[in-house]
């Protein structure tokens, strides 16, 4: 009789069946191991692994649940830190990388206070984390050769390797260290517009990012903005012939990124040839220089752009009435991001209202064809480099290019002149600053900057040709150091090299004429300076001097000593009281032409100093100041003297009876600045007034002494702005006293007993044009397109009531023996409008 089982037996063994699979399968899922799983992956991608067994031997895997190779290996690495290496298209090496756990509380290293959100990140896999809210990370599986990269903002970031963990998997305190930027003191923080503020040391800075608005411009203009500032002011109304207290262009020195620039100005200096939107910070000095800048007697126009690595992608484009540009800060990795822009002016295929106003002021004493074609474009590059976060490595790269070719016709003859004018600047430059501890900063500096104009003219039907050409080429190279004592004593020294070139070349084929004049001058600097700052803020100073010796070739040495001294004291709340002075000295020049060369648009040449008609320029300048600043109110008044020697007559531009004489002279300007300024956060109304009495010195010259080319005795500008949200508005007025000028004598005009006859003039700059008067205006709006995108729409308008102001007079003298006045007007009603992008 057959033995009869239970029931309930069959489902239990069958129960016991599917638990033992169940478990069979999981314990195959949770425990392969990993040799067992390569050879898997082997068979189902007909690949073959290699590897040591002793690097595989106790490691078991879960198979994940995907597909793809290369996401399956990286899951094996994430989990073992074994490391896959491609030889070829079927093979591949294991190799076992030695990992770790490191755990950490981050900290500041002042009081100790725990770092939340700080981002921890292995820069080798890029696998990251941040700290929670007791400022602790633990990462698992962390190679121990890799580098450990901890940053937040407010502090410096700090790279460690992962081998200073051991093998120790408890959790260390790592202090970060605050990161401070050091700062020029603010005496006004808002001064006329937002981003213009002046500095403890009287010097002003602007910041294009943050800048508000200004009568006349729709969009911001560096050497337009400048001019908005007391003692600041262009005789004729381009930004490339700016004075500053009475100097000549020429003598201002005009730095980008550290190098010198030799030229400023597009559209013959209507336009600023330096894009906005990508300096970051300018700087503009009329007394009290630092010792570590040399040359530019008149004064100093210092251009930065980003000097930071960007976390992120940024930029803009835009247009207006006369140029396009677009402009991108693009991070490259985490320590490494360039900077790019670009501007085009559309000039050669677009006629606006704009630029048919800018082409009558450039050519309104020529009779110029239609077929004129011009354009001009800039370029700039910029590489920042963090090496770590104590020095940091950046190169920099400017192009600007100005190129004109136009046809003059002669009347009644009608024949034609045509010409050819290129005009072309490109530099590049680098520096690395290196913070050796908290007290002691290097920086080395070295630049070269390349500036070309080229200009032809054929002329009597084709049968003269004129070629001319002016060169520069200089090099430099400079070191600076920083050492701060204490929290109010810092001592800056350093030496800077420059090498400067200049080619002066003239042919012409009848009468034949050819003149090529090189020189080299060479200028080693020494200086030192200390700075000053109370605790208190209510004293700050700045003692130093520059020791300069040029050589030009070894045919004359010259040793230049240059004292600078820079004084501030509150002496009573809210009234600040200043001393500057300096001592400064320059070896290049421009000279001008005569005005008919180029049909007088371009007319100035670079050219060195030498030991005959050209000496080295020496500047002396004392002033004194008193500021009141309280709250929306601000009052300053300055008061100047300068003397400025060894300037020739071919670098000054006479045009009357003394132009041709070539004689060495100076001149003295004794003067007043006047401010007033009333603001808050809607608006801002200022009114200045200036006062200059600038007079040559020749000793040569009958009489000795004259009023100077440049002699505007009063200046007064009256303007405000208004912001309502994100619209804003502009608008002001600008006075000037005639500039003098010199006329022929009414009674004998004419000089007929020599040949060829000439003209009987008065005593130079006996005679003024009328006053100069310009109302400006200008608005622009603020929007969002999308969430991270905003846009900026601006209108302007320039000389709103169109006023015929004449900016200069000189004479002809015709082959009849008539006189033929030549007058240069101002720019007429000039609008101009602006649409521009960021994100």
């Amino acid at each position: 009789m057959k033995k009869k089982h239970p029931k309930f037996l069959l489902p239990i063994l069958f129960f016991l069946l599917v638990l033992s699979a169940a478990y069979s399968q999981e314990i195959t899922q949770n425990e392969l191991p990993l040799r067992v799983y390569l050879e898997v992956l082997e068979k189902d991608f007909n690949i073959k692994f290699s590897y040591a067994d002793r690097d595989l031997s106790g490691i078991q895997v879960i198979p994940p649940g995907i597909k793809d190779l290369q996401n399956i290996l990286q899951f094996i690495t994430d989990k073992t830190g074994l490391t896959f290496s491609k030889l070829n298209e079927r093979y591949f090496t294991v190799d076992k990388v030695e990992t770790i756990t490191i755990c950490a509380y981050i900290l500041d290293n002042f009081q100790k206070n725990t770092i939340p959100g700080a981002t921890v990140e292995i820069l080798e896999n890029g696998k990251a984390t941040i700290t929670d809210g007791n400022g602790k990370f633990v990462l698992s599986n962390v190679p121990k050769s890799a580098t450990v990269l901890i940053k937040h903002i407010g502090f410096k970031p700090l790279f460690l390797s992962a081998s200073e963990w051991g093998t120790d998997a408890n959790c260390k305190e790592i202090p970060m260290a605050l990161q401070y930027q050091e700062l020029e003191e603010v005496i006004v923080s808002k001064f006329l517009t937002t981003g213009l503020t002046k500095l403890d040391n009287t010097s002003f800075e602007i910041l294009p990012s943050k800048f508000g608005i200004l009568p006349g411009l729709s969009e911001p203009d560096v050497l337009q903005t400048i001019q908005a500032l007391p003692g600041i002011k262009s005789v004729d109304e381009t930004v490339s012939d700016i004075n500053i207290r009475g100097g000549t262009n020429d003598q201002n020195l005009i730095l980008w990124d550290g190098i010198k620039m030799y030229q400023t100005g597009h559209f013959f200096g209507l336009i600023s040839a330096f894009n906005p939107y990508v300096t970051k910070k300018v700087t503009v000095i009329k007394n009290g220089t630092s010792a570590a800048l040399g040359g530019g007697v008149s004064g100093t126009l210092d251009m930065e752009t980003r000097d930071d690595v960007s976390l992120g992608f940024h930029g803009g484009l835009g247009f207006n009435l006369i140029a396009a540009h677009a402009n991108a800060d693009v991070p490259l990795r985490d320590n490494l991001s360039v900077q790019v822009s670009a501007r085009r002016s559309h000039t050669d295929f677009l006629n606006s209202p704009t630029y048919t106003t800018f082409s009558e002021k450039a050519f309104q004493d020529t009779q110029v064809e239609s077929e004129k074609n011009f354009y001009f474009y800039d370029l700039t590059t910029k590489l920042v480099y963090d090496i770590d976060p104590y020095q940091k490595l950046s190169f920099s790269l400017i192009h600007m290019n100005n190129n004109l070719d136009y046809v003059e016709t002669n009347r009644p003859a009608n024949t034609a002149n045509s010409s050819n004018l290129n005009q072309d600047n490109i530099a590049f430059g680098g520096a690395w600053n290196k913070e050796w501890n908290d007290r002691f900063i290097t920086n080395l500096s070295l630049y070269y900057t390349q500036y070309n104009l080229n200009a032809t003219t054929v002329s009597n039907d084709g049968t003269q040709q004129l070629f001319q050409r002016n060169l520069v080429k200089e090099s430099n190279l400079k070191i600076n150091t920083l050492y701060k004592w204490s929290d109010n004593f810092h001592w800056t020294n350093g030496y800077e090299f420059t090498e400067t070139g200049i080619e002066n070349t003239t042919d012409i084929n009848q009468p034949p004429f050819t003149s090529n004049i090189k020189g080299v001058i060479r200028n080693h600097s020494l200086y030192s300076e200390i700075r000053y700052s109370s605790t208190n803020g209510l004293l700050n100073g700045r003692l130093g001097g520059r020791f300069n010796y040029f050589e030009n070739l070894n045919t004359f040495q010259k040793i230049v000593v240059e004292p600078r001294l820079t004084l501030s004291y509150e002496f009573v709340p809210n009234i600040k009281t200043e001393i500057l002075g300096e001592f400064k000295s320059q070896v290049t020049h421009q000279i001008i032409d005569l005005e008919q060369n180029f049909f007088g648009i371009e007319k100035r040449r670079w050219i060195l100093a030498n030991e005959g008609n050209l000496p080295i320029t020496r500047s002396k300048q004392g002033s004194i100041g008193v500021n009141y600043d309280v709250n929306r109110f601000y009052l300053g008044v300055e008061a100047f003297y300068k003397t400025v020697d060894g300037i020739n007559i071919y670098t000054q531009g006479f045009q009357n009876q003394n132009q041709f004489d070539g004689e060495l002279g100076s001149y003295d300007i004794r003067g007043m600045e006047f401010l007033i300024n009333l603001k808050n956060n809607s608006y801002s109304a200022w009114a200045s007034y200036t006062y200059n009495k600038n007079e040559y010195t020749f000793e040569a010259l009958n009489p000795p002494t004259f009023p100077n080319n440049l002699d505007i005795r009063h200046s007064f500008t009256l303007a405000g702005n208004y912001t309502l949200g994100n619209f804003k508005i502009g608008a002001g007025i600008n006075y000037k006293s005639g500039k003098p000028f010199t006329a022929p004598q009414e009674d004998d005009p004419v000089d007929t007993s020599v040949f060829p006859n000439e003209i009987n003039y008065q005593e130079p700059n006996s005679s003024r044009l009328p006053e100069y008067i310009r109302i400006d205006a200008s608005a622009n709006y603020d929007f969002k397109l999308v969430k991270t995108v905003k846009a900026n729409l601006g209108v302007s308008v320039l000389n709103l009531s169109d006023r015929k102001n004449t900016l200069n007079t000189y004479y002809r003298l015709e082959s009849d023996n008539s006189i033929e006045t030549i007058e240069r007007r101002s720019l007429g009603l000039t609008p101009n409008a602006s649409f521009r992008i960021q994100f």
